[in-house]
C-alpha cells in the first residue's frame, strides 16, 4: 500500500496534514489567552507574576517539542525506508524520554522556582503568586511532554486529526475550568495552574488511546521495548537543535524582561500579553511547519527532490497569507487586543506601539520559519539552528538594548521586524546556494 506522502497531491497533502493542527494550536493559543485574561483580572501582580514565569513554560515546551521533533522526523524517515520495527523502536523511546524530562522539571519545581523569581523581582507578591502558579504547571509536567510526544507520533504516521482531537480536547477543558476555579472557588492563580494541568492530563490520556487503537502504523508496547543508547543519540541529534531553536523564545523572554524591567515594570507585562497574543497568530504558520517536516523527512528518505521543493513552495504561500493577517490585526486593533487584558491608560500608551511595530516583521518571520523547517527535516539542523539563533538572539537582543537605551523604549520594538527581515534575506539566499543539494 503506498504512503499518501509519496503519493498524494502536495497541496491537497500539507493541507490535509496542517489543517487539524492549526486548528488545535489555535485552540491552544486561544485558551493561554483566557488564562492570561482571566489572571489579569485578579490583579496586576498576577499578570506579572504569571508573565515572569512564562519562560520556565516555554522551556518545558521547548524540551517536549524538540524531544517529539527527533521522535517525528526518524519515524517518518524509518516509515519512508520501509523500516517498521525501527519506527516503532523510535516511539517506544520517545516515551521513556518523556517520562524522564517530566522528572528533571517536577525536581524544579521543588528547588528552583524561587530562586527564578527572586532573580526578577523583589516583590513578595509577585514572588509568591509566581510560586503557586508555576509549581504546579512543573509538577506534573509529565503530562504534557507525554501529550507532545504522542502529537508528532500521530502527525509522523499522516494522522494530524487525531492531534486535533486530543489537543482541542484538552484546551477546552482547560477553558471550562479557568473561572471555575480561579473565580468560583476564589483559588487565583492556583485555580489557573490546576485547570491548565488538568487539560493535559486529560488530553494525555486520549492522546495514549488513540495510539492505542486507531493507529495501525505503529502498533507497539513496552514489552518489545529494547532500550538504545544509539536510538536516543539520533534523537537528540535532531532534538537537540530543535530544543535549542524553541529555547530561544524563553531565553529571549529573559533577555527582553532584564531590558524592560529597567524601562517599566508595565513594559514586562506588555511583553507578555504582546507573547500570548501573537502565539495566536503564530500557531497556523507553526502548525504548517509540524505538518511539511514529516511530509518533507518522508521524501528525503525516499530521495523525492522534487515533492520537498513542492512543499516548501506552498508552505511558504500559506504562511505568507497567514502573517499577512495578523499583521493587519496588530496594525488595526491594538487597543482592542490590549483591553481583552484589562489595560489600563499607562498599559496602552507603552503596548499600543510595542504591537504595532514588532507585527512589522511577522510576514519575514514566518518566511524564516518555513525554510528552517525544511532544513531541519533534510539532516541541516545545524543551519537552521544558526538562523533561529540570530532571528531570537544574536541580532534582535543587541538591537534592542542600544535601540531602547539610545532612542527610548517606543523605538527599541523596531529591533524586531529589523532582525526578522536581515534572516529572511538570509534564509532565501542560503535557499538559492543549497536548495539543489536537498
Amino acid at each position: 500500500m503506498n504512503n499518501k506522502m509519496a503519493t498524494m497531491e502536495m497541496k491537497k497533502l500539507i493541507l490535509s496534514m496542517a489543517f487539524p493542527i492549526m486548528i488545535s494550536m489555535l485552540v491552544q493559543a486561544l485558551y493561554n489567552i483566557v488564562d492570561s485574561i482571566f489572571i489579569a483580572h485578579i490583579s496586576q501582580n498576577a499578570l506579572t507574576a504569571v508573565s515572569l514565569a512564562f519562560p520556565i513554560q516555554t522551556i518545558m515546551i521547548a524540551f517536549a517539542c524538540g524531544t517529539a521533533v527527533g521522535v517525528n522526523t526518524l519515524i517518518s524517515r524509518y516509515l519512508g525506508e520501509k523500516k517498521e520495527k525501527e519506527a516503532i523502536q523510535i516511539a517506544s523511546h520517545g516515551i521513556l524520554l518523556s517520562l524522564l524530562n517530566g522528572l528533571i522539571f517536577a525536581l524544579f519545581s521543588i528547588f528552583g522556582v524561587k530562586w527564578f523569581l527572586s532573580s526578577y523581582t523583589s516583590d513578595p507578591e509577585i514572588i509568591l503568586l509566581g510560586q503557586s502558579y508555576l509549581r504546579i504547571c512543573l509538577l506534573f509536567s509529565f503530562s504534557i511532554f507525554i501529550q507532545i510526544t504522542y502529537e508528532r507520533i500521530m502527525q509522523a504516521t499522516g494522522h494530524s486529526v487525531y492531534n486535533m482531537v486530543m489537543q482541542g480536547m484538552g484546551a477546552i477543558i482547560n477553558i471550562i475550568l479557568d473561572p471555575i476555579l480561579i473565580f468560583g472557588l476564589q483559588m487565583g492563580v492556583t485555580g489557573a495552574a490546576i485547570a491548565t494541568v488538568t487539560g493535559q492530563i486529560i488530553a494525555m490520556a486520549i492522546g495514549i488511546w488513540i495510539t492505542k487503537y486507531k493507529i495501525k502504523e505503529i502498533e507497539f508496547t513496552m514489552k518489545n521495548f529494547s532500550l538504545s543508547f544509539s536510538m536516543i543519540k539520533n534523537i537528540y541529534e535532531i532534538g537537540i537543535p530543535a530544543i535549542l531553536m524553541q529555547s530561544l523564545l524563553s531565553i529571549m523572554n529573559l533577555f527582553m524582561n532584564s531590558i524592560l524591567v529597567s524601562f517599566n515594570v508595565l513594559a514586562v507585562s506588555v511583553f507578555g500579553i504582546y507573547f500570548k497574543i501573537s502565539q495566536f497568530v503564530y500557531m497556523p504558520v507553526n502548525g504548517i511547519n509540524n505538518a511539511i517536516i514529516p511530509v518533507v523527512s518522508f521524501n528525503y528518505g525516499a530521495k523525492n527532490k522534487e515533492r520537498i521543493h513542492q512543499a516548501l513552495k506552498f508552505s511558504l504561500f500559506l504562511s505568507i497569507v497567514l502573517m499577512s493577517m495578523g499583521t493587519l490585526l496588530f496594525q488595526f486593533f491594538p487597543d482592542s487586543l490590549l483591553f481583552l487584558f484589562d489595560a489600563n491608560e499607562e498599559l496602552l500608551k507603552i503596548g499600543i506601539p510595542a504591537l504595532r511595530t514588532i507585527s512589522i516583521g511577522f510576514i519575514f518571520s514566518g518566511i524564516s520559519i518555513i525554510f528552517c523547517s525544511i532544513l531541519q527535516a533534510t539532516n541541516k539542523q545545524n543551519l537552521s539552528l544558526l538562523i533561529s539563533l540570530m532571528r531570537q538572539i544574536i541580532l534582535l537582543i543587541p538591537l534592542v538594548y542600544v535601540l531602547m537605551h539610545t532612542f527610548g523604549l517606543e523605538t527599541g520594538w523596531m529591533a524586531f521586524p529589523l532582525s526578522e527581515g536581515i534572516c529572511m534575506i538570509l534564509c532565501i539566499v542560503l535557499y538559492k546556494k543549497k536548495g539543489s543539494a536537498l
